[in-house]
């Protein structure tokens, strides 16, 4: 076996790995957070709720 192969095992390991841990997390916060939380945000809705200096919201003054 020569380092070539090496990496391409330790590439598919690596994969396998991030794989599983993506499948891990989407388990989790399925359990953790309900569907109407996840799908509830409206686009800009976040950006507005961080905004703490109104002046400096929508590019006034």
């Amino acid at each position: 076996m020569n380092n070539f192969q090496l990496l391409e095992y330790a590439a598919w390991g690596l994969s396998a790995l991030l794989g599983l841990w993506i499948l891990f997390d989407l388990i989790r916060t399925d359990r953790t957070y309900s569907e109407d939380l996840l799908n509830s945000s409206k686009e800009g809705e976040i950006e507005d709720a961080l905004v703490i200096d109104p002046t400096h919201q929508g590019g006034e003054r």
